[in-house]
């Protein structure tokens, strides 16, 4: 049986479901680099993030898109991001449970106000009660959104709800 080699990979879900720990461990498995769509909607500067014009934010992830390679995670399935969508080789969608979910955003953030873990954003309490509000959005409208509207591509889609399995699709 011959094995599928995944040069283009999206990983979807919500707040607290694994993406960005995904993202980071298939890039060292297959050294390809991964990219946080977060990181694409803002600019990270030393003074505090920038929002990125739609002008902006579609060139770089465009320049992102035109590589070989790449695996790119984020929550969003907004039209601006079909593209992600239609040019992957596979689609993993994390379906973590929803209390796992809820544990991990409480923990992510003990850990950065504790600077034991390093944010993109300042962590504020304000973006730490806007993340649960994300994940029961994401959870009751954004799951139902996705399958809606890139249903389409069901044959790469790979609904994940236990990332230790993940390996058997990259070894």
């Amino acid at each position: 049986m011959k094995k599928t080699i995944y040069k283009r990979i999206h990983i979807i879900g919500s707040v607290g479901s694994g993406k960005t720990t995904l993202a980071k461990e298939i890039s060292s498995w297959i050294d390809i680099p991964y990219y946080e769509l977060d990181n694409v909607v803002w600019l990270r500067l030393e003074s505090g993030d920038i929002r990125r014009t739609e002008q902006e934010r579609e060139e770089y992830l465009n320049s992102i898109l035109q590589s070989d390679s790449w695996i790119i995670e984020g929550i969003h399935n907004e039209d601006w991001v079909s593209d992600c969508f239609h040019s992957a080789d596979v689609i993993l969608f994390l379906d973590t449970k929803y209390s796992i979910r809820t544990y991990r955003i409480i923990k992510r953030f003990l850990k950065q106000k504790l600077r034991i873990e390093k944010a993109n954003y300042i962590p504020t309490l304000a973006i730490f009660l806007k993340m649960f509000k994300w994940n029961r959005y994401f959870e009751e409208v954004g799951k139902i959104n996705f399958f809606n509207k890139y249903g389409i591509h069901k044959d790469k889609i790979k609904v994940i709800n236990n990332a230790k399995c993940i390996k058997k699709y990259f070894n």
